[in-house]
């Protein structure tokens, strides 16, 4: 009987390989909806809120965002760029917000584009949010993000001719550079 015991109580073998060291991700109501219309994207887990975060390729980001937006993402909280390490991939990200009249808890959703160091192009969501217009140039201002389409992808913070990105983290600083006076 003790030996009965011991048996059902011993531990199954443990399963081996990739799929036991990195947790599943529950799919959320926004990645559902994506996946029964066909459209190409990967889950990450969940932010510190339980926000649903979702990363798509470059090319797949406008029939993405348009299908959010017609989802009902109406808002543009936030995008922004940023870096990964140096060698390491930039990341173009989008906070989408779900508003309506009387929401108390608006469904929310982070898109993230991780793009190539040596030539992050990705397209611009400009004529899908207006909100994309300043923060799609500071990106690109600081971190060279090219967002393809953008009507003014010109510098917002740094002088028209300074040379790199700021925030880049393998970005070296010039030991010297003289502003022009605006007079």
């Amino acid at each position: 009987m003790a030996e009965e015991d011991s048996q059902a109580s011993s531990p199954q073998p443990e399963p081996t390989g990739e799929a036991s060291a990195a947790p599943l991700v529950e799919a959320g109501a926004v990645s559902s909806w994506l996946t029964e219309n066909g459209f190409d994207h990967r889950l990450m887990p969940r932010d510190h809120l339980g926000i649903e975060i979702i990363t798509v390729e470059p090319q797949f980001l406008i029939p993405i965002c348009t299908a959010l937006y017609a989802y009902g993402f109406n808002y543009l909280q936030c995008q922004g760029a940023y870096d990964d390490g140096p060698g390491k991939e930039l990341v173009s990200f989008y906070h989408l917000v779900k508003l309506d009249d009387n929401i108390d808890n608006p469904e929310e959703v982070r898109v993230k584009v991780f793009l190539p160091r040596g030539n992050p192009r990705v397209p611009s969501v400009y004529w899908i949010w207006k909100a994309a217009d300043w923060q799609e140039r500071e990106s690109y201002d600081m971190y060279g993000i090219l967002y393809e389409g953008h009507p003014n992808l010109k510098r917002l913070l740094m002088p028209e001719d300074w040379v790199g990105w700021p925030l880049r983290k393998d970005y070296i600083s010039p030991d010297f550079y003289e502003l022009q006076d605006a007079y």
